[in-house]
C-alpha cells in the first residue's frame, strides 16, 4: 500500500507521462504495445478484474516488463485524462525508472 505522498507523486508522474504521450492505456492498445516490445512498465488498476490482471501480468512476465497494481481504475484514468482505465503501459524508460524509484521510495533528487 502506498502512502499519500507516494500516491501523489505517482499520479503526477502519470499525468506528466500522459501529456508527453509516453503512456498508453486501455486493454487493446496496452496489449498491442506489450506484444511489440515497446512497454517499459505495466500499470494495473487495483480494481481491475482478476482475468485482466492475470492476462497482463503473464504478458509482462514473458517480456520482462515490470508491473505494479496501483490506484483504482477511476483514478488511473483521471491521471491520464481519460475515463476508467484498468490497464496502462509506460513506453518511456525514464518515466519507468522514476516510477520504480517512487514505488520503492528511492530518492530521485528531483522532487
Amino acid at each position: 500500500m502506498m502512502n499519500a505522498q507516494t500516491e501523489n507523486r505517482v499520479e503526477n508522474l502519470l499525468s506528466m507521462a500522459a501529456r508527453a504521450r509516453r503512456i498508453v492505456s486501455g486493454a487493446f492498445v496496452a496489449e498491442e504495445t506489450l506484444e511489440k516490445g515497446r512497454g517499459t512498465y505495466l500499470l494495473l488498476a487495483a480494481d481491475a478484474s482478476e482475468e485482466t490482471k492475470r492476462k497482463f501480468t503473464n504478458m509482462a512476465e514473458r517480456r520482462n516488463v515490470p508491473y505494479v497494481e496501483l490506484l483504482r481504475a477511476e483514478r488511473l484514468g483521471r491521471c491520464l485524462g481519460k475515463e476508467y482505465r484498468a490497464v496502462a503501459v509506460l513506453i518511456d524508460r525514464g518515466f519507468a525508472e522514476r516510477l520504480d524509484a517512487y514505488l520503492h521510495e528511492i530518492p530521485t533528487g528531483v522532487d
